[in-house]
């Protein structure tokens, strides 16, 4: 008899998405994503980070001031995209830790991308939130929160 524990592809694909936000150096929000294609393969996957080459003790991480991380840092969705390096991504779905804000949105709407599926909508009252809803709702890209079955899930690397 087969296993009836095992995880869904949604939680599958939203656990590689937070396991990408581990690899984020960001202090405050750690946002990872992950492409995947009709046949449910992973395409891509990125997090919240700086460019490759700009060293993560150089730039700042600061929130507020006149030197902050926002200008520097390139979002986990948009580094998912151009992690792909030419892979056509029209027809996938893009799993991420957090909505995406509306200059990902663009950047989705262009890729081809035609489901957004998320876990936090924590900026939702923000108008950047609400740009992007609209501009995806417009463009015909699905959303979807994703509520999972479980609360946690654990990797362990012991497997002996």
């Amino acid at each position: 008899m087969k296993r009836l524990d095992y995880i869904s592809w949604d939680e599958y694909f939203m656990g590689v998405a937070l396991l990408a936000a581990k690899r984020s150096k960001d202090p405050n929000t750690q946002v990872g994503a992950c492409i995947v294609d009709k046949n449910n393969i992973i395409i891509s996957t990125g997090y919240n980070g700086l460019p490759i080459g700009c060293s993560d003790d150089e730039y700042s991480w600061e929130r507020e001031g006149e030197d902050t991380k926002y200008q520097y840092v390139v979002h986990a969705e948009l580094n998912t995209i151009l992690n792909a390096t030419g892979k056509s991504l029209r027809g996938s779905k893009l799993y991420v830790s957090l909505f995406p804000c509306n200059e990902c949105a663009k950047a989705i709407i262009q890729s081809g991308i035609e489901e957004v599926i998320y876990l936090s909508d924590k900026y939702a009252h923000t108008q950047s939130t609400r740009t992007s809803r609209r501009m995806l709702a417009s463009a015909g890209v699905k959303t979807r929160r994703l509520t999972p079955n479980l609360d946690e899930l654990t990797i362990n690397y012991n497997l002996e």
